[in-house]
């Protein structure tokens, strides 16, 4: 694995307008990565990375986050096939998230749950009652069970 460092926070000009990589990662030590298709834009998911994630990610170039509910490294597609190749990674104007652009190996499914994309569906305020949820993505591109067992 690399050994390149991240750079030290520099004041608001150098990490706003500098050249220098300086995640700023959360008190948890992690930073949000928002994942998106390539090819079309969509959002696929959004995942945490710590240090060593980010580091992992970027030295072999598939997605590895930190699981916050495992409480360990887990790479996106180890189990699935569903491996994402990142093709390239942006950093927002506070260096505090990230953007990964991927394309994804095996049926392009993401979500654990057999779609696409994690985002799956839309909330819909009808005119009275609570709030509802409508599916954006008609049918699941794999059954989750068939990969994980009981989901």
């Amino acid at each position: 694995m690399s050994q390149t460092e991240f750079s030290e926070r520099g004041d608001k000009k150098a990490v706003e307008d500098g050249d220098l990589l300086m995640p700023k990662f959360d008190a948890d030590g992690l930073i949000a990565a928002v994942v998106t298709d390539i090819a079309t834009g969509d959002v696929l998911m959004v995942g945490y990375m710590n240090a060593e994630a980010l580091q992992r990610t970027i030295d072999t170039g598939e997605a590895w986050y930190w699981s916050r509910s495992r409480q360990s490294f887990w790479k996106k597609g180890e189990t699935s096939g569903q491996i994402q190749s990142v093709h390239e990674i942006l950093t927002d104007c506070d260096q505090d998230a990230l953007v990964l652009k991927v394309s994804v190996a095996g049926n392009g499914a993401t979500c654990h749950v057999g779609y696409r994309s994690c985002f799956y569906r839309k909330i819909v305020a009808p005119d009275t009652g609570p709030l509802r949820l409508e599916k954006v993505e008609a049918e699941r591109v794999y059954d989750p069970q068939d990969v994980y067992g009981k989901v």
